[in-house]
């Protein structure tokens, strides 16, 4: 009996062992990886029955959910040594990282490998593979990647976007057939607007990284400064014609990026390299993949002391299997084969050098907080518009970039407006940026002036200098300026407390000026906007405060005064109250000057005509930003709208061809307000009633062409001459104009393209380009030249209504925060 007893408890006791085994990928979804695109729903499930199963090799961490509510995680993979400690491998790496670990015995520190899948929806291979390494990493089945994780740390994030990958996968399973269809005309390649690459707000996550505008990248980026691995792999796809791309990059690598990071990228490849030599894979390095921009899944790990690099495999909209161009057909399964196989690589030599890393990682920051790069040691940036000044300490905060406040001293430094060696004085509100702190690279890639360029052949733009991004006052010195305060000094207007008020006044400048109006609209009481700067009470106001007359409200709102108090208290704004409209300077109240503003009724037009990622800026600007609800409309219908449900329109860039028709001019002549954006002006040119013309660019007749001196080798790099991959330029502004409220005389810009346009000769010029208007950033020869002068913002009288044109994208990837002031003007004023 005691036999049979002790059979049965072994018996019982290898089922336990066998049911807590991971399953593989295949063995949990019913079906081969590779032969179908996996839902996110159950991508998560994979992951969660794999930690469920193996506790003592993973740990999961759910870190935030999507705008559609999808979960967020990362599997935490390591022995079971590793596990058992990983709090404290987590909290040494984080002193490393802070400069701060002369008592960590580096020999027995593990390196923290991340790897990050799918932050392009419809690069769709990459979940697919990030399941297949969980389960390669955490059965036991492998006895090298058993080895391996004895001294690495290894963090799977399995889809970046699942808004994205959910919207590209629910797409391909509800066209394919039985089977799939290797024809690229077949229309399982060919995806609808928008596409899966974006997130919910059709935003590029891969762009995001240091802006963290996005929830998913803000939940992220918080978990990720929690770990700050040694080693970041961002996995992509390309077009499906091409073959695989890992490092090293291609130029420009920015200067900032140590030789230590350089050499390391190409010790991975090498790498790499062998084990698709011994396959007969194709693969490409150092070439289109540069490490310049810094919100990329590369540079800003590479900015913040990790090797941080991008692999690339053909395969964008190849869904399950696609013929490319050389006649070779490219199935999922070898797309997953390619990524297990660079995945594993980097694992690998990551582990073969987990030392050597982790000592690098700590001189990284050692040498950021005794030596900071860049010409500059402080960026002092001065409160010339508070809000924004704020929301650059939270840009800050958000990155772990030191910074204080204030002091009592002078100094000298670069004027990021003059462009000059100026003298400044600091104020008790001047937010001090003192680059001798462990996040010394990135604060300095973010402030520095001008972005050293060592190749023009850049993948994305090349300025993005804070001060200008904020349009805020600021100086780079090299003096070691250190701020004296926590933080802001708080000077808050007390509220007055006029018992029968002839007005209320509020200020204009920011989004919650604008949320403030919003919601005072909502409730049905009448807003009017100084046009002309006034004093009153001994105080001065600029153009465009906010006045709610208490008379001309009463008659409609018997409670006007509470309802006031009630939205100025929730909006966080002091009840300005003033008794008189007989003003000190200035215009009194029943003046002209102070016309009454318009509720504005927005819509925004969306399809195949638009660009998703330029309608996703003006959507999730009004939506999040405002807190407003646009309508979205079909561009195909903009002759079909009524002016009294929407009196707004905006066209984002894209090709609208020939869809101005006379439906859209009649609705503008009845009082519609029709905003063009970028490309969008492209179909207003040569219509009628629309008086916007490209500017004429004189050409000097030369008396023989110069012969062609670009080698044949180079035929597919840009011509210099005529590049401009994005550079910021200084508007000069009609300060008159109300699109001009709260930014003053000027605005800067971010200039992509070519394109300026001649001034009206009726019509307002709001914003125009002068010889001295380039600020920062890449630009040819030719390209100077044309945007010596111009218009970049127009405004056209049409009927009752306005046409107008902006030709720069102002909400640009939503870190843009002065064309937020800029755009918010557009809407709501001037009419």
């Amino acid at each position: 009996m005691k036999k049979l007893l002790t059979f049965c408890a072994a018996i019982l006791a290898s089922v336990l062992i066998l049911n807590a085994q991971v399953k593989s990928p295949d063995e949990f979804l019913g079906y081969a990886l590779g032969s179908h695109f996996t839902p996110h729903h159950q991508v998560a499930g994979y992951f969660r029955q794999a930690a469920a199963a193996a506790p003592k090799n993973i740990k999961l961490i759910e870190y935030g959910k999507t705008n559609e509510g999808r979960s967020l995680m990362v599997a935490v993979v390591s022995s079971t040594e590793n596990i058992s400690r990983l709090e404290q491998i987590r909290t040494n790496n984080l002193k490393l990282a802070q400069a701060d670990g002369n008592n960590i015995a580096l020999n027995k520190q593990p390196a923290i490998v991340w790897l990050s899948y799918n932050v392009h929806g419809n690069e769709a291979n990459s979940t697919e593979t990030a399941m297949k390494m969980l389960y390669t990493l955490a059965s036991g089945n492998n006895s090298q990647a058993n080895d391996w994780l004895k001294n690495i740390v290894v963090v799977i994030d399995p889809c970046l976007n699942p808004d994205g990958r959910d919207r590209y996968v629910n797409y391909f399973n509800s066209v394919v057939g039985k089977h799939p269809n290797s024809d690229p005309a077949s229309r399982e390649h060919i995806e609808p607007w928008p596409g899966g690459r974006p997130n919910h707000y059709y935003f590029d996550l891969n762009r995001d990284w240091a802006w963290q505008t996005q929830i998913e990248s803000q939940q992220r980026l918080a978990l990720y400064n929690e770990w700050m691995p040694q080693v970041h792999v961002d996995f992509h796809e390309q077009g499906y014609n091409e073959p695989y791309y890992f490092a090293p990059a291609a130029e420009p690598v920015h200067q900032d990026v140590t030789p230590w990071q350089r050499s390391f990228q190409v010790v991975v490849g090498k790498n790499n390299a062998r084990y698709f030599d011994a396959e007969g894979w194709q693969y490409f390095t150092k070439e289109r993949f540069d490490l310049l921009y810094p919100s990329y899944g590369d540079t800003y790990p590479l900015y913040n002391g990790s090797i941080g690099m991008t692999y690339e495999q053909g395969g964008i909209r190849a869904g399950l299997s696609v013929v490319n161009n050389d006649g070779d057909t490219l199935t999922l399964k070898d797309r997953i084969a390619h990524h297990f196989t660079t995945g594993m690589s980097t694992i690998e030599v990551s582990a073969q050098n987990t030392e050597k890393l982790v000592t690098e990682f700590k001189k990284y920051f050692q040498q950021e907080m005794a030596n900071p790069p860049g010409a500059f040691k402080s960026f002092i940036i001065k409160p010339t518009n508070l809000s924004r000044q704020k929301k650059l300490a939270e840009l800050l905060t958000k990155n772990k970039i030191e910074f204080a406040y204030g002091g009592d001293k002078s100094g000298r430094g670069y004027d990021y407006d003059t462009q000059r060696d100026e003298g400044f004085t600091i104020g008790r509100n001047d937010l001090i940026v003192n680059v001798q702190q462990p996040r010394a690279v990135l604060a300095n890639v973010l402030f520095e002036p001008q972005t050293f360029v060592s190749d023009s052949n850049t993948y994305d733009i090349t300025a993005w200098a804070l001060p200008y991004v904020f349009g805020l006052k600021a100086y780079a010195s090299k003096e070691n300026i250190k701020g004296k305060f926590s933080s802001l000094e708080e000077v808050k207007p007390l509220s007055s407390t006029v018992d029968k008020p002839l007005a209320w006044l509020f200020d204009w400048g920011s989004s919650e000026d604008a949320q403030l109006l919003i919601a005072l609209q909502q409730a049905n009481i009448k807003v009017r906007q100084a046009s002309q700067a006034f004093t009153v009470a001994g105080k001065d106001y600029p153009p465009g405060t906010l006045i709610v007359l208490r008379v001309e409200n009463e008659r409609i709102n018997k409670n006007i005064k509470a309802k006031v108090a009630d939205i100025a208290q929730s909006h966080a704004k002091p009840l300005q109250a003033i008794s008189s409209g007989f003003v000190d300077k200035g215009k009194d109240f029943g003046s002209d000057v102070y016309p009454l503003l318009k509720q504005p009724k927005i819509a925004i037009a969306s399809g195949n005509e638009v660009s998703s990622l330029a309608f996703g800026e003006v959507w999730f600007y009004l939506e999040h930003d405002l807190k407003l609800t646009p309508t979205i409309i079909d561009a195909k219908n903009i002759n079909n709208l009524d002016i009294n449900s929407i009196n707004t329109l905006v066209l984002p860039d894209g090709s609208y061809g020939n869809l101005f028709g006379e439906g859209l001019v009649n609705w503008i002549n009845k009082g519609g307000r029709l905003i063009l954006m970028e490309d969008a002006i492209e179909a207003a040119l040569e219509k009628k009633g629309f008086d916007i013309k490209k500017k004429e660019i004189v050409v000097k007749k030369e008396a023989k062409p110069e012969p062609n001196k670009q080698p044949f080798k180079d035929r597919d790099r840009d011509n210099f001459e005529y590049a401009i991959p994005g550079a910021i330029y200084k508007i000069n502004l009609d300060a008159t104009h109300p699109f001009a409220y709260g930014l003053g005389k000027s605005y800067y810009t971010l200039k992509t393209d070519r394109k300026i346009y001649e001034p009206f000769a009726k019509g307002w010029n709001v914003g125009q380009l002068s010889e001295k208007s380039l600020m920062s950033g890449v630009v040819g020869k030719k390209v100077r030249e044309e945007l010596k002068s111009g218009l970049l913002i127009g405004v056209q009288d049409f009927g009752k209504g306005q046409v107008v044109y902006m030709a720069n994208d102002p909400l640009f990837r939503n870190f843009w925060e002065g064309g937020k002031t800029l755009f918010g003007n557009v809407v709501f004023c001037g009419y």
